[in-house]
Order: structure tokens, then sequence, then C-alpha cells
């Protein structure tokens, strides 16, 4: 794959990866309400979550560019973890009105 074919499956690799970075900090929400955390405990788990997320994301970083970083993966890393936001947001709200009583 040559040129600019290359560059825009990095791009689409770190939508990705922002999405899914995102998604499971969202899951892990979603565990924090389900069981009641003391806040030492959250603490210790946003720091492991921080530190895995920076590790899959240099994984990432590293499969793709070969460890260069460049803008355009940290924009999509960015725009995919805000479309996912988005996403989550609109499941949440039609979900909502299915599950109201």
């Amino acid at each position: 794959m040559q040129g600019i074919e290359k560059e825009l499956l990095v791009f689409v690799v770190a939508v990705l990866s922002g999405a899914s970075v995102r998604l499971a900090y969202r899951c892990l929400g979603c565990f924090r309400d389900i069981i009641p955390h003391s806040l030492l405990l959250i603490n210790i788990e946003d720091i492991l979550f921080w530190i895995g997320s920076a590790v899959y994301l240099f994984i990432q970083i590293y499969q793709t560019n070969s460890g260069s970083i460049r803008w355009h993966f940290i924009l999509g890393a960015a725009l995919g973890a805000i479309l996912m936001t988005l996403f989550v947001k609109r499941c949440e709200k039609i979900l909502g009105k299915f599950f109201e009583r």
C-alpha cells in the first residue's frame, strides 16, 4: 500500500483505537455504578486504566507508524473518542425511552 491509502488506514486505526479506549472507560464507569467503590479504589482503577490505555495506544502507534507519533494519529484517536461518546449518549437516550417506568 502506498501513500495516501496507508495514511488513511492509519487514521482509521487511530479512530478505532480512540473509540475502543473511550468505550472501555465507559464500561469501567458502568462497573462502578453496579458496584460502589471507595475513592481510593476509584483512583487506583483510574491509574491502572490510563496506564493500560497508554500502553495500548503506544502499541497501536508502533504497529501503524513504526513508533513515530503523527498528528493525524492523535487527532484520529481524539475523534474516535468523541464519536464514541456521542454514540453512547445516543444509545442511552434511546434505551432510556424503552426502559422508563
